[in-house]
């Protein structure tokens, strides 16, 4: 180049993610006998989604040998003295006459923690922490911390723990957890409404963005000077499974594309609302994602301080054109005709299984 030319302006380095978490296998039990098998971990839901919009990562998964979904799994890890973790789901169809019937999960069996050696060099502008089986060790989010520019974490990552006799899940207060030094050095932590009850948030809050997912009635996002409802999108519920894990690939596409944190989370409300509609992994139309992503840029262009990445300052002010951006993402919603998934796979018919099965673990 010429002395005294302009300099040519450099096209930004692409955004590079990181999800860690490993795939599980899950049978369902109804009544006491065992009736479907399938794939599970939250990494499966939160792949579909960043995949669906466009937004590069790489993932760090442990299996064993024995691990069936093969063509569902992307970069794993196979532990070759390890099972596949394994998650019992137990069911009573005679409970729950208000059509809510609960869960009682157990973990059975469990492969190896990622450790920090197993996440790959570099630095990367996001990272997720979205462990379901304890896979999730404090010094692997350490490590995360200081690779990536910003971490969100799900909250079951850090507060599962699981009975040493029949593998029961049940959970603990974060203080107890091991984790609670680490929330001052983390950007995002959600939370389900149940599992929010196991954290302080007001006192998280001071440190990180903490958003608590409420199913058909949206989320909330909490934060040191504030916070907001989000409102949430009509949806026939089929499954929910995944749903919290669809809403938090959501939310992280959104911020990467450069969105607030409120039109982010509207993100994540529609893709939660999406995955409750459909069993198991959902799928999504080309034309709703192709949709989705005008109307993302759209919303960028009305609202002129939007983020101009994830690496940004959050921006928790609720943008201008917010409630119009929701009406459009309605509207595109209405317009799809995204397929209800088959049912997972029966056990007493081996020979019919399905390519996304329904998981249960996340």
């Amino acid at each position: 180049m010429a002395r005294g030319s302009p300099k040519q302006s450099q096209p930004p380095a692409p955004t590079r993610g990181l999800v860690a978490g490993n795939y599980c296998h899950d049978v369902l039990f109804r009544d006491g006998a065992a009736v479907a098998e399938s794939l599970g971990g939250a990494v499966s839901f939160i792949s579909a989604v960043l995949d669906g919009l466009s937004v590069p990562f790489d993932s760090v998964s442990k299996v064993g040998p024995d691990f069936k979904y093969s063509t569902a799994a992307r970069c794993s890890i196979v532990a070759p003295d390890c099972v596949t973790t394994l998650f019992h789901a137990y069911f009573d169809s005679g409970s729950g006459e208000s059509g809510h019937v609960d869960r009682v999960l157990k973990r059975v069996g469990s492969c190896d923690p990622i450790a920090p050696s197993d996440l790959p060099g570099g630095k990367f502008n996001f990272g997720m922490a979205v462990g379901v089986g304890g896979e999730i060790l404090v010094e692997t989010l350490e490590k995360m911390i200081e690779m990536c520019d910003v971490v969100f974490v799900d909250i079951q990552a850090l507060i599962r723990v699981f009975d040493g006799v029949d593998g029961t899940v049940r959970l603990v207060e974060l203080k107890e957890s091991g984790f609670y030094h680490l929330l001052p050095r983390i950007g995002f932590i959600k939370a389900s409404s149940e599992e929010a009850a196991y954290m302080d948030v007001e006192e998280v809050r001071n440190w990180c963005c903490v958003v608590v997912t409420n199913g058909k009635d949206g989320c909330t996002l909490y934060w040191k000077d504030g916070e907001m409802k989000i409102e949430p999108f009509v949806a026939s519920q089929v499954d929910p499974t995944g749903a919290g894990d669809s809403f938090l690939g959501g939310l992280v596409a959104g911020l990467v594309q450069g969105l607030t944190v409120p039109d982010a989370a509207l993100l994540g409300n529609l893709f939660g609302s999406l995955t409750v509609g459909q069993v198991g992994l959902p799928k999504f139309e080309l034309r709703l994602l192709q949709g989705v992503k005008d109307e993302v840029e759209r919303q960028k262009m009305q609202c002129m301080h939007c983020l101009n990445g994830i690496n940004d300052e959050p921006k928790f002010l609720e943008p201008a054109g917010h409630d119009q951006f929701h009406a459009s993402l309605s509207a595109l919603k209405l317009q799809s005709k995204y397929p209800i998934h088959d049912c997972p796979r029966e056990l007493s018919s081996p020979g019919e299984g399905t390519e996304h099965p329904r998981p249960l673990s996340a």
